[in-house]
């Protein structure tokens, strides 16, 4: 038997109140019992997803706004049970426990009352509250009403489509260590397990049912790694037809490398002995789990990994030029919210002002380095045109030297309702990225 609901939703309402504060939820998480933090990490996504939801009822419900402890508690509950469709518990058992939570908790136990008058409340006048929200965008659509507004402007016949992707779960989605295996070898032992999966992408496998990773045939022997669909074209685009001058390897420059998911995917593309890659990022600790990354999937020492700051050249390169560059920039991580529901509250609308400063400071650092004839790519796993077709606009406009290859540009979230709509897409589901390919001309 598992742990009792109410002491899950104490859990949920600590890493809500810590998202409020400036937390991620991934660190929020971290804090939690490992006995209890499956299922907590399950009630904090779905209520992430429909956090404007349960705010905008508590709003309806509360004159005024409680303490932190017990807002969070509240609003989480709200926003779990506000539809019964999806709600994981029936609503009474989810007040009930709610009540129960605000009980046991000293931080809680003076408002128990008062949240379980809300809940109650709202039980009796549910179907009146949730219309009442309806008319508000920030709980219709679960999103800040800037980034409503952003997406609006920037994908004005596909902006509703971006919000509902983002509030669906996002698939398990493999990529094959071709060094190791084949697609063609692991689906049957994916099939033994009676788990299916279909191929996306060019060595990609997209499970049709989450299973922890751990748990997988081959994970501890580097058979696969975990990563979006959108994510496992950055490799073949970059190196896909470019040959070193004169033979040889190819110079290549990871130059935000952490975790090492693209790192080891430009190695498994390229194939043993092909590439001189310099993997950099500017965390030490985050370098640790780049090697990491490499060790688990047999690539270790196949990259020159360093702590250091790609925008400052003069501090780490050795005047070599590059044949090619991959800049996966600093963004807002907007296309990426069905990972990581805690993005959108999280960020604030002057935060894409100061990454797309970032990221314009990264390209003009970098594109230096890269050799007449050779390639950068730049790419973000962000929806907004910010981060996107304007930054690459502004860059082109000023220099002369470069000039844009076919590339993706925009992929917005292909998932959730009307997944199916792009029947021949063969990505399959896949999270908001944007590419750029630039060529150096030669002089």
């Amino acid at each position: 038997m598992g742990p009792p609901l109410w002491q899950q939703l104490q859990q949920l309402a600590a890493v809500l109140a810590a998202v409020r504060a400036g937390s991620s939820a991934t660190s929020a998480l971290e804090a939690v019992d490992p006995a209890l933090r499956p299922g907590v990490q399950a009630l904090v996504f779905h209520a992430l997803r429909w956090l404007g939801r349960g705010e905008g009822l508590r709003r309806h419900l509360a004159k005024r706004t409680p303490p932190p402890a017990a807002d969070a508690l509240l609003c989480g509950a709200l926003a779990l049970g506000w539809d019964a469709a999806r709600s994981p518990y029936e609503p009474f058992t989810l007040v009930d426990q709610a009540v129960e939570a605000a009980k046991r908790n000293p931080a809680t136990r003076a408002q128990a009352s008062f949240i379980n008058a809300c809940l109650r409340r709202f039980l009796r006048e549910r179907d009146e509250l949730v219309e009442l929200t309806d008319h508000e965008p920030v709980a219709h659509w679960n999103h800040p009403r800037w980034w409503i507004e952003r997406l609006r402007r920037d994908h004005p016949q596909a902006w509703q489509r971006i919000l509902r992707a983002d509030d669906t779960a996002a698939p398990l989605t493999l990529r094959i260590n071709v060094r190791r295996t084949s697609v063609a070898q692991y689906l049957p032992a994916l099939a033994a397990m009676d788990l299916p999966a279909r191929r996306v992408a060019g060595s990609g496998l997209e499970l049709g049912r989450a299973r922890p990773v751990q748990q997988l045939p081959g994970f501890e022997a580097g058979e696969f790694s975990v990563q979006d669909a959108a994510a496992q074209l950055a490799a073949p685009l970059l190196l896909d037809g470019l040959a070193p001058p004169g033979g040889g390897v190819l110079r290549v420059l990871d130059a935000c490398a952490a975790p090492g998911g693209k790192t080891a995917h430009l190695l498994e593309h390229a194939g043993p002995g092909r590439l001189a890659l310099t993997a950099l990022d500017v965390d030490p600790a985050r370098c640790r789990r780049v090697d990491e990354t490499l060790s688990r999937l047999g690539l270790a020492g196949e990259a020159q990994v360093r702590a250091a700051d790609a925008a400052r050249p003069a501090e780490w390169w050795d005047g070599q030029p590059f044949d090619a560059i991959l800049l996966d920039a600093p963004c807002t991580a907007s296309g990426i919210v069905r990972r990581h529901p805690d993005v959108r509250w999280l960020r604030r609308e002057s935060d894409v002002e100061q990454l797309a400063l970032q990221q314009a400071m990264l390209l003009a650092a970098l594109w230096p380095l890269v050799r007449p004839g050779g390639r950068l790519l730049y790419c973000t796993c962000s929806v907004f045109r910010r981060e996107g077709s304007e930054q690459i606009d502004a860059f082109l406009a000023s220099n002369t030297d470069a000039q844009a290859l076919p590339s993706p540009g925009h992929l917005l979230p292909q998932g959730g309702p009307g997944r199916h709509a792009v029947a021949d897409n063969a990505l399959g589901e896949h999270d908001g990225f944007f590419y750029a390919l630039l060529e150096k001309r030669r002089a």
